[in-house]
């Protein structure tokens, strides 16, 4: 089956308008909120007519999908999108989204392709930069939008600009050149070299100061320093003649050079292995649901003149995650519950069955949730178990009253005949009475039996003190022995219910420690899962940081280089913090909850 049948053709996901303001599409949005398993987002840019869009079709496994531009017209606007299952890894979804081309003149509005390159960089775990010819020193400076994005993206709503760029490579996409129609020799001083050999050497950086090494060093040290890994995959003239690249989408593979199809190859197996999971700063997972809010997110700040925050973006999304977290857990907890709610259940076995479900109802809460540091979302789900389960309570206890009474007015029936037809009023009949009311006792065994049998028989009495009195068999002294003895026996009663009462909630309350151990075992897990990714993040910042230090020490930028090591000690020192935090948090579940 072809992956592209998820998703037969691309769709329109950010439309840019005339006037220069994006505009997020509802069917692109709908599209994304049918798909609730993890995505991986590949995002193509480059200047215009560079052949980015004949990448992402081969992606999907087709021929053709996104639009071909064979003019001076770019062809692509704003940011197209294809969702496809991914053919490497099992439950995920290949999200593909393809630029507007960087630099068309028709535009005339640079700030609006700045805006392009960075939602890509935004919503992307990989970044692929698409261009033609080499990768000289033209070729990069066309690519100071990397160079803005200090500008355009911020991590922290509060955290000065000049601190913040160094955090980037632990929140942005990996990054891979693809350079088309390349004719020279990838040779360096005479010897043969790789693709990423290549690129490498072309983000060499020159030693000096002044205007022009600043401006030559700059878009070279953001690649460098803004993403966590560098790929490059050089590719040669597809075919020969002019009018031949024109119709790329229709020629077929016999038609086109063996090299271009070995690269091409090449490129879509590197990007369908190495291409990493969407994640959120923080780590959390972004499933189809989430990048559609994520895009609504971004799109809406930008027009509103903002610049994209990072952590503000994460917030939305938790606040907005966690409470159809809450909601879902509480429908696994409900629809368990529900069989237990229309039948007639012991009190033992219905603790039970909310401690199962209950346990479900936070795997489920804790899998969907994420950044509920105060636990807010917790009680509220917690509240509303209870509410529910209270309920359950109530209206078992209500229908077993019920259920109680009746079992007692059909066990009694025989009693109450004989009673009207005098059976009891003769000689003797309280002791007749007294041995078919304990015969009835005894084979009473039912839920709420002994509250409900302490009541029926309370009720009784004034009809026991009757025959009693009228039973001339008895001296007075007798009947005033028999008359202590009832009470005795209601008093025996009474114990008997409380007994019972001590008993239920003895087992609530030893189900209920059990329930809250699993639960502070689950949230404690979580924890340390979320420790865990932050701690990853960090993890990956410094390795491509030591390996840029080592670089540097070796080409004698000194000064670059011990400017990596403070960031690098910040960065461990981060994750110490976030150790002590975590476990504070820890320590903070098992007291507030």
């Amino acid at each position: 089956m072809s992956c592209s049948k998820y998703m037969p053709a691309p769709v329109c996901l950010i439309e840019n308008d005339e006037n220069g303001k994006l505009h997020m599409k509802k069917e692109a949005k709908a599209i994304l909120d049918g798909i609730n398993e993890p995505v991986v987002v590949v995002s193509v840019v480059g200047l215009y007519r560079t052949g980015k869009s004949y990448l992402m079709n081969r992606l999907a496994g087709q021929q053709s999908g996104f639009a071909l531009g064979s003019t001076i017209e770019s062809k692509t606007k704003g940011i197209w999108m294809w969702c496809v299952r991914h053919p490497n890894k099992k439950g995920h979804t290949l999200v593909l989204l393809d630029t507007e081309g960087l630099g068309d003149v028709a535009k005339g509005d640079s700030k609006n392709d700045g805006w392009i390159f960075c939602l890509a960089v935004l919503l992307s775990s990989t970044l692929v930069y698409n261009s033609r010819g080499t990768i000289d020193n033209t070729a990069l400076e066309k690519l100071h939008y990397v160079a803005e994005l200090a500008e355009n993206i911020k991590i922290r709503s509060t955290e000065a600009e000049d601190e913040e760029d160094s955090e980037f490579v632990m929140f942005f996409p990996s990054f891979t050149w693809v350079v088309r129609d390349f004719t020279l020799d990838l040779e360096i001083d005479g010897k043969k070299v790789t693709d990423d050999d290549y690129l490498e050497f072309a983000l060499n950086l020159k030693k000096g100061v002044g205007r022009k090494i600043s401006d030559y060093n700059l878009p070279r040290e953001c690649i460098k320093r803004y993403f966590p890994s560098r790929k490059c995959f050089v590719f040669p003239f597809p075919v020969t003649s002019q009018e031949d690249m024109t119709r790329l989408e229709i020629l077929q593979d016999q038609d086109l050079a063996q090299r271009f199809l070995e690269v091409t190859g090449n490129f879509c197996d590197h990007m369908l292995v190495n291409s990493a999971v969407k994640r959120l700063k923080g780590g959390h997972i972004v499933t189809g649901q989430l990048l559609g809010r994520l895009v609504e997110i971004y799109v809406d700040t930008i027009n509103s003149g903002e610049v994209p925050c990072l952590d503000n973006a994460v917030v939305v999304l938790a606040n907005l995650e966690n409470q159809a977290a809450v909601q879902e857990a509480l429908k696994v907890y409900q629809r368990g519950m529900e069989e237990v709610r229309h039948a007639l259940s012991l009190i033992e076995y219905l603790t039970c069955e909310h401690q199962k479900f209950s346990s479900l109802g936070i795997s489920e809460f804790t899998k969907r949730s994420f950044k509920d540091e105060n636990m807010e979302y917790l009680k509220k789900l917690e509240e509303a178990v209870y509410m529910c389960y209270a309920d359950l309570l109530e209206q078992n206890q209500m229908a077993s009253e019920r259920k109680c009474r009746d079992l007692l007015k059909d066990l009694f029936a025989d009693m109450n005949k004989w009673l009207q037809d005098g059976e009891y009023s003769q000689s003797g009949g309280y002791e007749l009475y007294k041995r078919d009311r304990d015969a009835i006792v005894e084979h009473y065994v039912y839920v709420q039996a002994e509250a409900v049998l302490e009541e029926f028989l309370k009720e009784r009495e004034p009809e026991a003190n009757s025959i009693l009195c009228m039973d001339n068999k008895l001296t007075e002294n007798e009947k005033q022995m028999k008359k202590e003895k009832e009470k005795a026996t209601l008093l025996e009663q009474k114990l008997k219910e409380e007994e019972e009462k001590r008993i239920e909630n003895d087992r609530m309350m030893e189900t209920e420690n059990m329930r809250h151990e699993d639960m502070v075992k689950q949230m404690q897990e979580k924890f340390n899962k979320e420790l865990e990714q932050q701690q990853q993040e960090r993890d990956r910042a410094i390795e491509s940081k030591l390996k840029e230090q080592e670089e540097m020490l070796k080409k004698g930028f000194n000064q670059k280089a011990e400017n990596l090591e403070e960031e690098i000690k910040k960065l461990n020192n981060e994750k110490k913090r976030l150790k002590i935090k975590y476990t504070a948090g820890q320590q903070s579940i098992i007291c507030n909850l």
